[in-house]
């Protein structure tokens, strides 16, 4: 297991080198098992990142029928509702990647659930034993990542559980559903992506293992990359630079 740091000039160059290597990545593990699992996040330079993807995948040797799709997290909120992370990153990615709605495998929305709870239970009937080859996570100011908060009851990195509902977020809206950390390690490859320089200080206290920020908690089996812009990365020291 290593971890890579990758520093880039400016904000928008992050998802548009995520983009060109998140396709590659794909068409790489296509190569060579049949099903790629991929845990998607929500957030501008996530969706940004999925309108370059779309872009890049027309044409391109990616096999749809072949992706499973997953979220790290979700807002509670009733399933047209635009707020939605599933919805701003299938809305992209449809425009020119045809993804089954079986394939898509979004949380549970408001409609009809009791309560947050109630649909990360759904959620984690659905994950069953599945594994991610590739999470993508963004990264909070606090150190928060999915819907995991630091001093909030959502911050167990020994939980058991998969999926939890989450109440009175410390962000809006006040109730959520997220994957667990334990469930976040249950992938080959964690792609984090931050920019901003809001972010230096998480970053560089994720990075220096700071126990009380959930991002520190958090390590894909095999690699973990941070794709930054010099504002988030501007809390690091010099040796975390590395050619891409």
């Amino acid at each position: 297991m290593f971890t890579r740091v990758v520093r880039l000039d400016d904000e928008w160059d992050v998802p548009e080198l995520v983009a060109v290597r998140l396709l590659e990545r794909i068409i790489d593990l296509q190569a060579r098992q049949h099903i790629v699992h991929l845990c998607l996040t929500g957030g501008d330079a996530a969706n940004h990142l999925y309108e370059r993807f779309a872009a890049l995948a027309a044409g391109a040797e990616v096999d749809a029928s072949r992706l499973q799709l997953w979220w790290g997290d979700e807002r509670f909120l009733p399933s047209t509702d635009p707020e939605r992370n599933s919805l701003q990153a299938i809305t992209r990615l449809a425009r020119t990647v045809s993804i089954s709605s079986a394939d898509t495998h979004m949380m549970a929305a408001k409609d009809g659930r009791k309560d947050s709870h109630e649909a990360a239970a759904e959620y984690a009937t659905e994950l069953g034993d599945t594994t991610f080859d590739i999470t993508l996570l963004g990264l909070g100011a606090d150190g928060h990542i999915g819907s995991i908060f630091p001093r909030h009851p959502s911050f167990d990195p020994n939980t058991t559980r998969r999926v939890i509902g989450v109440e009175d977020s410390p962000k809006a809206p006040d109730e959520r559903i997220s994957l667990t950390i334990p469930m976040f390690n249950r992938s080959d490859e964690v792609w984090f992506m931050t920019t901003g320089p809001t972010k230096a200080t998480a970053v560089a206290g994720a990075l220096d293992g700071d126990p009380d920020l959930p991002a520190s908690h958090v390590h894909g089996r095999r690699s973990t990359w941070w794709f930054l812009d010099e504002a988030a990365a501007s809390g690091l020291p010099p040796r975390y630079v590395c050619p891409f």
